[in-house]
């Protein structure tokens, strides 16, 4: 049974990484950039992006989690991020390293969430642990990825000013945005004004 404190009402994340470890990885905006911000700041930051990446149902309660459950949140993020850019790399995954390899494979060999179906034939999830049972599934998604074809389809935004990854699953494969309502439309903005700008000083 989930039972806690109501979660404070905190900024929505950015969703539509196409993976839920890449939306994971997401929760360091700017990553390697100037301006690079934490957004799992503080642990109620870490049962708002439970809450919302979650396959709870939207009545659960997600419970705030101590300091150290945050800073474990944060390590399996840099881990998924030294896994996959081992995987992308030219040693491939084998180029993880130890300590990095470790920390997935224990947090993977946790309980994921459980799905129970209803009388009325609903699909829901629960665990005793939501947010370590959300870690575990965020876990094993990562070495999968990093083990399969669907690597291949990994992407790095061309926005100038993003660092997300992304799962590109369009038919021909040349998605260049992490989003076309964000860095999409931003490039689009900036192309048609300096096209304009030089129309307008021939």
């Amino acid at each position: 049974m989930m039972v806690s404190s109501p979660v404070p009402t905190v900024p929505r994340f950015r969703s539509g990484a196409g993976r839920l470890c890449l939306d994971l990885m997401r929760t360091l905006r700017l990553r390697g950039m100037d301006g690079a911000t934490e957004e799992l700041d503080r642990p109620e930051a870490l049962s708002a992006w439970v809450a919302q990446f979650g396959p709870y149902p939207s009545h659960a309660v997600i419970p705030v989690p101590t300091p150290d459950v945050l800073h474990h949140a944060r390590d399996l993020r840099e881990a998924v991020h030294t896994l996959l850019t081992a995987a992308r790399g030219a040693h491939g995954v084998a180029g993880c390293p130890l300590r990095e390899r470790e920390l997935l494979n224990r947090a993977a060999l946790g309980a994921p969430p459980v799905p129970v179906l209803d009388a009325d034939g609903t699909l829901t999830y629960t665990a005793t642990d939501p947010i370590g049972a959300l870690l575990t599934e965020i876990a094993r998604d990562a070495l999968t990825l990093a083990t399969s074809p669907a690597l291949e389809r990994v992407r790095t935004c061309a926005g100038s000013r993003c660092a997300a990854w992304f799962l590109d699953t369009s038919r021909p494969g040349n998605r260049r945005w992490c989003s076309m309502d964000t860095c999409g439309n931003k490039a689009k903005k900036s192309t048609w004004r300096a096209k304009h700008a030089v129309t307008a000083n021939d």
